[in-house]
């Protein structure tokens, strides 16, 4: 090693640089438990969404707030019981407290109220958490 490399070489990254997506939050940067990318969340509340809003058009005179509704009910009880949605099962997805394990009821109602109001979702910050997320303490992750 030059002695040239120690004062010459950049400095370490600070603040609120990032290598990847969640290393902030000590989550690895690929594979399971690492933050899923707008994509693969897209993708999945596509999924669960669509069969909610076909519903609602066949089965009730007020397919907005019906298909809403739906969404909000297959929300709350997957992420209660499962830690997942549908759509998050098959893109490979999983929601998990930041402490680890699955969000739990209140944590569950609180995600899905904020995720019907279309704007936190959307409102992310650099490690692909939006506002929902953050105020449950939340996150998306990969779960293979």
């Amino acid at each position: 090693m030059r002695w040239t490399q120690t004062w010459l070489a950049p400095p370490p990254p600070t603040g609120s640089l990032q290598a990847y997506r969640g290393e902030r939050l000590g989550r690895p940067e690929s594979g399971p438990g690492s933050v899923a990318g707008f994509g693969r969340r897209f993708g999945a509340i596509l999924v669960d969404w669509l069969p909610c809003a076909v519903l609602a058009q066949l089965l009730t005179r007020n397919p907005g707030t019906s298909a809403l509704a739906l969404f909000a009910l297959l929300t709350l009880v997957s992420l209660t019981v499962a830690g997942r949605t549908p759509g998050h099962a098959l893109f490979g997805l999983q929601v998990s407290r930041m402490a680890g394990g699955r969000p739990g009821f209140a944590r569950s109602v609180g995600r899905t109220v904020l995720l019907c109001l279309v704007i936190p979702p959307v409102v992310y910050n650099a490690d692909g958490r939006g506002l929902h997320d953050r105020a449950t303490d939340t996150v998306v992750v990969s779960s293979r």
